[in-house]
């Protein structure tokens, strides 16, 4: 029963511990330094591992933020590496494996010093386990997952394309609408696809038989 429900049971604590980080933290964001406690239009979650706040105080708030990310880690990893059971084929079965099991460790690592890189990676596995899934609904019957899965997708690479830009301002909304439906959409795939959505694609072969192939 336990193991049915970890990827809930990950992201719900992920969410507390971030949540617990938001309000134990001291203040000060990019654009003002003098600010007090997290401005979640202002503020990026990446501040909240900062040894000292952007105004200048010790982060009390950084140990319940990497809590926070590690269980964020494991969950998506527990997702990707659960939708692998659910895809006809191979190939696709083993990037999501993969993509699961980089996205626990790289996905830890923003809160470490290589935050820059490790976002870059983490954000890059996130969009390749993502597509793949999103390929495959498209060949479902399941419609509102088609629209959900695309429009994710428009928002992470809005997301991402903010980040490249530099527009902080925007950015530090949108981080919250992207990592927000991003957690929707994974819990909502863990719970309501099932193997049997998605049929392996099949083909024509020369003898006219229909065979298939994944």
């Amino acid at each position: 029963m336990l193991k049915k429900h970890l990827v809930l049971l990950c992201i719900l604590i992920s969410v507390v511990f971030i949540g617990i980080a938001a309000f134990l933290y001291p203040g000060g964001t990019i654009s003002d330094k003098s600010t007090v406690g997290f401005i979640w239009s202002k503020n990026f979650i990446s501040n909240l591992f900062l040894p000292q706040a952007l105004n200048g105080a010790e982060n009390t708030a950084r140990i319940w933020a990497i809590i926070g990310m590690a269980f964020h880690s494991v969950g998506y990893g527990l997702f990707f590496l659960g939708m692998a059971k659910k895809i006809p084929s191979t190939h696709a079965a083993w990037v999501l494996k993969t993509v699961g099991i980089l996205n626990i460790l790289f996905n830890f690592l923003i809160v470490t010093p290589l935050h820059d890189s490790m976002v870059t990676i983490s954000s890059t596995l996130s969009m390749l386990g993502l597509f793949y899934i999103t390929v495959f609904i498209l060949r479902s019957k399941r419609h509102f997952f088609k629209m959900a899965c695309i429009l994710c997708m428009l928002i992470f690479y809005f997301a991402l394309y903010l980040y490249g830009s530099g527009d902080w301002g925007l950015l530090a909304v949108m981080q919250k609408v992207a990592f927000t439906t991003s957690m929707l959409l994974v819990l909502a795939l863990e719970y309501f696809t099932k193997k049997e959505d998605f049929p392996p694609s099949s083909r024509i072969t020369t003898d006219g038989c229909e065979r298939s192939s994944g």
